[in-house]
């Protein structure tokens, strides 16, 4: 619909932002069209919220509803848990490739600060239901604002925002951050293309804010990992890879004092499948049994999907404090 979302480098992004997208006898930038409203009429919707822009669409500029107006309002009281449910099923490899919905999640957040990680330093927020969410920069790169803007965020601990992010599946709330209200009340930030200033937080000269350390907030990593790399090592190395492991009891072991029995059988199960090779009466080796360690594979990989999808969702529930 929009013929500018192309694939290309930030030059390309960052110049894009300020070009005209036609819809009807309306021409307003990238930039413009995420703030300003559009009245059209004619136009067809896709599965997935895509317009039409064909020659029978006629759209006027009109003007653009606020975050805290409906109906964008109500985009933002869905309670998060529902939300991340909502994200988990468009997302997840096995989706239903026409089902539509989308990743997106709106929340009402309160800015924690820094929180620092094997990876670098994201910014720790908590929103209704008392969960405490990481919100990760979109895109590292120094030339959009997408880092610059979330470190500055990180220097206002207690400042409530509206926020727009997209789901990361992970076992702990996280979300890559796109765009929030501005600090001061007045108007939204795409943290993308608009670059924050001191001046903008309410205290400007205030350092960068890291968050206390809490139970249940480290980030932990579960140990399904240990079935999720063999089931995607697979793909690349083939079976044959798998089957040259030897002994996984000591990985088998882990998972199981984790509660993940399933998991450990399955590792087991399919790692066994691949070193099997049966020899005839003549001690000549068989062809390998392909179906029996396809069907351990494709069990492994659905049931690690719908763990990790199933941890994911538990970990937006709402917590005992914020319950109250």
């Amino acid at each position: 619909t929009v013929g500018d979302v192309a694939p290309g480098g930030v030059g390309r992004a960052l110049g894009v932002a300020d070009r005209a997208v036609r819809l009807g006898d309306s021409a307003l930038t990238h930039r413009e069209l995420g703030r300003a409203g559009l009245a059209v009429a004619g136009a067809t919707v896709s599965p997935d919220g895509r317009l039409g822009a064909g020659k029978g669409v006629k759209a006027v500029t009109a003007r653009g509803a606020a975050w805290t107006e409906p109906p964008l309002a109500a985009l933002w009281e869905t309670p998060p848990s529902e939300q991340a449910a909502r994200a988990l099923r468009s997302t997840s490899r096995y989706a239903d490739p026409d089902g539509g919905g989308s990743d997106l999640l709106f929340l009402d957040v309160e800015l924690i600060g820094a929180v620092r990680e094997s990876g670098g330093s994201c910014l720790l927020a908590r929103c209704a239901g008392g969960v405490a969410v990481r919100l990760v920069v979109a895109d590292d790169d120094p030339a959009l604002a997408h880092r610059d803007n979330v470190a500055l965020l990180a220097a206002a601990p207690g400042t409530r925002l509206r926020i727009i992010g997209r789901l990361v599946p992970a076992p702990h709330p996280r979300l890559t951050l796109l765009a929030c209200s501005h600090p001061s009340g007045e108007g939204t930030i795409d943290l993308g293309f608009d670059r924050l200033r001191r001046a903008d937080l309410p205290d400007p000269t205030a350092p960068v804010h890291p968050a206390p350390t809490r139970p249940g907030e480290t980030g932990a990593h579960s140990p399904l990992y240990l079935l999720e790399r063999r089931v995607e090592q697979t793909v690349p190395a083939g079976r044959a890879a798998l089957g040259m492991l030897g002994d996984v009891s000591a990985e088998t072991r882990r998972i199981r004092r984790a509660g993940l029995p399933t998991a450990a059988g399955l590792l087991t199960a399919l790692c066994a499948s691949a070193a099997r090779r049966d020899r005839d009466l003549f001690g000549r080796l068989l062809p390998a049994d392909t179906d029996d360690f396809a069907t351990y594979w494709l069990a492994a990989a659905r049931y690690t999907a719908a763990v990790a999808e199933s941890l994911c969702s538990a970990a937006w529930q709402p917590t005992q404090e914020g319950a109250r």
